[in-house]
């Protein structure tokens, strides 16, 4: 049996921009991409705080340490600049592989820079994290 578990968080990143007429897909900074385990072309969930909206899309790379997060066709209608947003990527793995397995959450700042880094969750108020 495989089931398919949370891999790598980016946990309320800052949308910089929603571009329409760009090519579809998240850009992401380089450096979350990298901290968070968060490949290029892999497959993504965004959840937005501000607004509710759940969609998956694809990940490319932004420039490195750039703060970057961009919305790019059309999954920019589904943001606006400025909203906090939830980037969630996962995989598939065997009961024997989810033995003491954690993913990667990061956490970041209102300019996307990291501020810590985990390998676990637990539930409370995000005063608490």
């Amino acid at each position: 049996m495989v089931m398919t578990m949370l891999k790598g968080k980016i946990h309320r990143a800052t949308v910089v921009q929603a571009e329409l007429d760009y090519v579809g897909s998240i850009t992401i900074d380089e450096a979350l991409m990298e901290a968070s385990g968060i490949r290029e072309y892999e497959q993504v969930q965004i959840v937005d705080v501000n607004n509710g909206q759940r969609f998956e899309t694809y990940v490319i790379a932004g420039e490195r340490n750039s703060g970057m997060i961009c919305l790019n066709g059309a999954a920019a209608r589904m943001v606006q600049v400025g909203d906090k947003i939830i980037i969630m990527c996962y995989c598939g793995m065997t009961l024997d592989e989810m033995e003491g397995y954690a993913p990667k959450v990061v956490f970041v700042d209102d300019d996307n820079h990291i501020k810590r880094i985990t390998r676990y969750e637990k539930h409370g108020l995000l005063s608490n994290m």
